[in-house]
């Protein structure tokens, strides 16, 4: 029966590194059934089933063995696995929001691996402390004021926190001799600095991402390194640079097969064109991102699709094929419910037909040239330009409440995306897939066979359980835990074993004050960690996690040739661009 159980687990590790997860689990849930004596074999099985479930999704399972993993880490002494256990339970945490916990709880980590001397656990719990507060900062911007230019005094803080941290695991991995954990550290502090504002540094953080990816082959972080450096350059103001970091994104997501990001890289480029003025050949890219947004069946993207190739339409002088997608993306604004996207089309539809009853033709309207365009994307043929006065009657009018110098274009501009400069992307540039690059690193469990061998435990994310267990035993401490032991699935005490369940545990036991952290923590949770983002759309899979283009869009549009309205424009227009990117965005990941 003890064979059966470890092969059983033996074969659900096999699955789960094949990526077949759901198998995996089966193998490993039967070997918790058949059950075992051996105390550090079941806690791999615990690992790496709360993992496997981790990987699925399914984060209460996963929390579940979690636990247990945890409980019997600390029932057996094992001070390493604690240290460990404690750094993927912050990660976790951090995952929840709750990340004034997971801070205490990778601290923890941090604390046990300097006093073992573990100098790669320790690496990794800086890593994931900056992470918790990486996190943390770009959740504070989602909910709070954002004044033009500045991060509310707490955001900058949290995030200043961040890439000190990142800057402790940058040097500590350096001296490991650890390249690819240097160009984590490279890319988050890339992130932060983006974030803080700091965009040259973020360029320089984001060239050595760069260059450690392509050192490892890495196709998919070369990617993010090079949308990254493009999302830096757009408010660098370095447009043309920009251009050529997304068309490098373009040409590496093609190369992974990887339709959602290329629909991302050609919506990057058309709005970048658009900041060029080259209003053909930012057509030419949104047709492309409409056309995958189609065959990827994303709604939100396609609609997006049809706003853009309607401005740009407009910016050329084609109003009649600018109304066929007006009206496309108010059909698609109403069968989605995004109320603001169908405000925002009916008013450009509203001006587009004004327009068009000032011109000879206004049945073209209906029935727009589209010969000539393929999925691959030909250059939009620029039609005859309209009359000054019927361009008065397109103009994009401007948001009432947002000063400009009567002569600066620039820098209404660059004051708008400072605005905006908190609530940025995330997976674009760097997001999470950064931080799930660490994460993963620090949850990922050790064989059946090693842990067999070892006693060092590894445990994956925890849940809310875990810390309801640890409030309500305050008073009972470590025996309340041990005396749980006995009902541990798969757990078979024996007299082999029972020596090993320690009587004793006030030695290796948390102290108070981790426990109090907690406890508090638990009781009490901060608001901003508590509350959801404000009611949004979800992200299509073709769109950026927070599509800051919407802005510069509705910006661009002030801009425009001949549409170069006059920026003291009428005061009774309301302004038809999109709305403001935290209501129609989601936030990104972390």
């Amino acid at each position: 029966m003890e064979a059966s159980c470890l092969e059983l687990a033996l074969e659900g590790e096999r699955l789960c590194k094949a990526g077949d997860f759901k198998a995996g689990v089966a193998f490993f849930e039967a070997a918790v059934q058949v059950g075992t004596e051996d105390l550090k074999t079941l806690s791999a099985i615990y690992s790496q089933l709360g993992n496997a479930y981790f990987y699925l999704k399914e984060y209460a399972r996963a929390l579940q063995f979690h636990k247990h993993d945890l409980l019997l880490a600390r029932t057996i002494g094992d001070r390493m696995g604690e240290a460990k256990a404690s750094g993927n339970l912050g990660n976790t945490l951090k995952v929840l929001g709750r990340f004034d916990e997971a801070i205490v709880c990778c601290q923890r980590h941090l604390d046990i691996a300097q006093e073992q001397g573990d100098k790669v656990g320790e690496a990794r719990a800086l890593y994931n402390i900056g992470n918790v507060y990486h996190a943390k900062g770009k959740q504070l911007s989602w909910n709070a004021a954002q004044d033009p230019g500045h991060l509310p005094p707490d955001v900058r803080e949290t995030l200043h926190r961040a890439s000190e941290f990142y800057e402790r695991n940058l040097s500590l991995v350096k001296e490991l001799g650890d390249r690819a954990a240097q160009g984590r550290a490279y890319g988050n502090l890339g992130n932060t600095h983006y974030l803080l504002g700091n965009f040259t540094e973020a360029t320089t953080f984001h060239k050595e991402r760069l260059a450690i990816a392509k050192e490892f082959g890495d196709k998919a972080a070369e990617r993010r390194a090079y949308s990254n450096l493009g999302n830096a350059h757009i408010f660098l103001g370095r447009f043309d640079v920009a251009a050529e970091h997304y068309k490098k994104t373009l040409q590496l997501s093609r190369q992974l097969r990887d339709q959602a990001v290329e629909a991302q890289a050609c919506y990057s480029l058309g709005n970048t064109y658009t900041l060029l003025q080259d209003y053909e050949r930012a057509a030419e890219y949104h047709l492309r991102h409409l056309v995958i947004a189609q065959e990827l069946a994303d709604r939100v993207g396609e609609g997006r699709a049809c706003w853009s190739l309607g401005n740009a339409y407009v910016s050329m002088g084609s109003p009649a094929q600018a109304l066929t997608f007006a009206k496309k993306h108010l059909q698609i604004s109403q069968e989605i419910g995004d109320r603001n996207g169908e405000l925002t089309a009916r008013m450009n539809i509203a001006h587009l037909q004004l327009a068009l009853g000032r011109l000879t033709s206004p049945a073209a309207a209906e029935k727009p040239d589209l010969a000539g365009y393929e999925a691959q994307g030909a250059r939009p043929k620029r039609t005859q330009r309209l009359s000054a006065e019927t361009w008065d009657l397109l103009r994009l009018p401007l948001d009432r409440g947002i000063p400009r110098a009567p002569s600066s274009d620039e820098e209404c501009f660059f004051d708008l995306l400072s605005k905006f400069q908190s609530s940025r992307m995330d997976d674009q540039r760097c997001p999470l897939e950064e931080g799930q690059a660490g994460a993963a690193e620090a949850t990922a469990a050790p064989s059946v066979e090693d842990r067999a061998a070892q006693s060092s435990v590894t445990a994956s994310p925890q849940t809310e359980e875990f810390f309801d267990l640890i409030a309500s035993s305050q008073s009972r401490r470590l025996d309340d835990q041990r005396a749980s032991v006995g009902s541990l699935p798969g757990l078979r005490i024996t007299l082999n074993n029972v020596g090993h369940l320690r009587g004793d545990g006030d030695a290796q036991e948390p102290g108070d004050e981790f426990f109090n952290m907690l406890i508090k923590y638990q009781s009490s949770r901060i608001d901003d960690q508590r509350c959801p983002p404000p009611d949004v759309l979800p992200r299509g899979p073709t769109m950026p996690d927070e599509d800051f283009f919407s802005l510069i869009q509705r910006v661009q549009a002030k801009r425009m040739d001949e549409q170069r309205v006059d920026l003291a424009g009428s005061p009774e227009q309301e302004a038809s661009g999109l709305p403001d990117p935290q209501q129609q965005c989601p936030p990104g990941a972390s």
